[in-house]
């Protein structure tokens, strides 16, 4: 990598973080130039404009999730085993250091769902394609006669992102200690419900 791209990296490392915390429209290119000990021109240099910016760290947030969550999952040899390791990857990946207010996904979910515009345009074709990976690993577990044949693949996606969703508020949010069993049992039940 070079000295560029890694300046490029670093600066969207820290503004990832602060994206956890005070969501995309929160990050000010002074703001990150602070923190990363760079000047103004410097940051708009690597991306040119505040809407840049952002779309860098929607893309660097999502590759950071498809290669700590998905890549791993995909490893699993069965649809169930897949999803539940998709599951876990994604609870354990909300909680990292790089995500010190959780996961930018659901804030940017919230802040966008009514601003119009390529960022949100980006995150929807980004969440279409979640909901997807989980629809398929489903497929796969009927497939496999894990699942029972007819099962609404769409519906339980949608069930399996709702989980997550719940943990996310109710860990954030509310801090409840019992988030994190709270949300294996349902996807366990979810799991469980789904079968042949």
């Amino acid at each position: 990598m070079q000295k560029g791209e890694q300046t490029r990296a670093s600066i969207l490392h820290r503004a990832v973080s602060m994206a956890s915390v005070r969501g995309f429209e929160g990050i000010s290119i002074g703001r990150l130039a602070s923190e990363a000990g760079m000047s103004k021109s410097g940051i708009f240099g690597h991306f040119g404009s505040k809407e840049a910016l952002q779309l860098a760290i929607l893309e660097f947030v999502v590759e950071d999730f498809k290669l700590n969550v998905i890549g791993p999952a995909l490893r699993e040899p069965t649809g169930e085993t897949r999803l539940r390791a998709l599951f876990a990857n994604w609870l354990d990946w909300t909680g990292t250091e790089l995500l010190a207010g959780g996961c930018p996904l659901v804030a940017a979910s919230v802040e966008l769902d009514d601003q119009p515009g390529d960022l949100r345009d980006s995150l929807v074709e980004q969440q279409e394609s979640w909901l997807d990976c989980i629809r398929r690993m489903a497929q796969k577990a009927v497939a496999e006669g894990v699942f029972r044949d007819g099962l609404d693949t769409r519906q339980f996606a949608f069930e399996f992102h709702g989980i997550g969703l719940a943990f996310n508020f109710a860990r954030r949010l509310l801090q409840d200690p019992k988030a994190r069993t709270r949300a294996d049992q349902a996807v366990d039940r979810l799991i469980q419900s789904a079968k042949a």
